[in-house]
């Protein structure tokens, strides 16, 4: 009898798929080297921790555990319709917003029809795609010596990307991993030339780190355009990635057809707890802003007197070139103690995405990085 190969029996797409990397954890570097005050600035993690209310939160409930959360997320979701000024009906709750983008693929793409998304973006997109069968129709981004946007989103490309088998599109604004990122104006026009059966995923992961008075809020077109999908994350400026919860935001007639694939429970009770008290904490969200800001500052600094080149960004990270494989700079960052995270599987080979942790975790890597240049 033939020897069963689990993969020949898999569905189309999972053969050839190559899984997500995460960031390489504290404890597995610590464990390999033998090393002690490992810092990571790999995941894009909050420095400063969770929000203090949120985390307050999530402590009062743990006693409750052995219950079933409410599989509705029925607070949650009126504390961000309170929020964000739109009905509790346009909200879709997930373990993280990846678990939303993964519902939208699942939902709408299967063999015979595509998925658009530019190069340089978040590899879930390629990865939800590919496990659905469907084809990814990859547009080349804006050219490195681009004189505003280098690696940014070209939307012209995207759009001549589109055809009549097209069913999502998946724009990540601010970028992950370039940091890149759209303004209102032009990512307003290239929605009005979307066809209105074809399903437009705006992540904005990174939204609420950006100052810049003329990025684009999704969630004010949402009653605009009702192919229009928004999702958000309470993993990174709110310091609650390890809780995993994060939200879309729809028309309700999308979100009947996207819901039909959200698991029961799929948000914990911890998990909607933190998030209800992350939305009330200004204060968290004003210092990690502002973190962020003077790290940003540092870092780009430092990188200079490197002589370094970074891709624009207005996220919590910066994509970072080197003269030689990211991956050789990653290895010996990672003996100094120093976790970043290497993009060759996003074909940027010479480059390392760095996040922006506090003043003394960018000062020990800046140090790290002058002793291996």
């Amino acid at each position: 009898m033939k020897e069963t190969t689990w993969l020949e029996k898999a569905a189309p797409g999972i053969a050839d798929l190559h899984p997500y990397i995460p960031g390489k954890p504290i404890e597995e570097l610590e464990r390999e080297l033998g090393l002690v005050e490992t810092i990571k600035l790999a995941s894009n993690e909050n420095p400063l921790g969770p929000s203090p209310l949120a985390w307050s939160q999530a402590q009062m409930v743990v006693g409750d555990v052995n219950l079933y959360p409410d599989d509705s997320g029925f607070r949650l979701r009126n504390c961000l319709a309170e929020f964000h000024a739109i009905s509790p009906d346009a909200f879709i709750l997930g373990a993280g917003s990846s678990d939303v983008l993964n519902m939208v693929a699942r939902a709408f793409l299967s063999p015979g029809v595509n998925a658009v998304f530019s190069a340089h973006s978040f590899a879930m997109y390629a990865i939800y795609t590919q496990a659905c069968g469907a084809t990814a129709k990859v547009a080349d981004p804006l050219p490195a010596d681009h004189a505003e946007m280098p690696y940014g989103h070209d939307l012209d490309a995207m759009l001549a990307q589109v055809d009549e088998n097209t069913r999502v599109i998946f724009i990540a604004n601010p970028n992950n991993p370039t940091g890149t990122w759209l303004q209102r104006d032009e990512l307003k026009r290239f929605l009005d030339r979307i066809p209105a059966d074809v399903v437009v995923v705006l992540d904005e992961a990174y939204t609420q780190y950006v100052e810049d008075e003329r990025f684009p809020d999704g969630i004010e077109w949402i009653a605009d355009y009702p192919n229009l999908i928004v999702t958000r994350t309470f993993s990174k400026i709110y310091g609650l990635a390890g809780l995993r919860v994060g939200y879309g935001i729809a028309s309700p007639d999308l979100l009947g057809v996207i819901g039909r694939l959200r698991a029961p429970f799929n948000v914990s009770l911890p998990a909607l707890a933190a998030a209800e008290k992350a939305l009330e904490d200004v204060e968290f969200l004003k210092q990690s802003i502002l973190t962020n800001s003077e790290g940003m500052q540092q870092l780009e600094a430092g990188f200079d007197a490197l002589g370094l080149k970074t891709i624009p960004s207005v996220g919590n990270f910066l994509c970072v070139e080197f003269e030689r494989p990211g991956g050789e700079v990653y290895d010996a960052l990672l003996n100094k103690g120093v976790i970043v995270r290497p993009v060759a599987n996003y074909q940027l080979p010479n480059h390392l995405r760095i996040t922006i942790g506090s003043r003394n975790e960018n000062e020990v890597l800046l140090e790290a990085l002058r002793e291996v240049l």
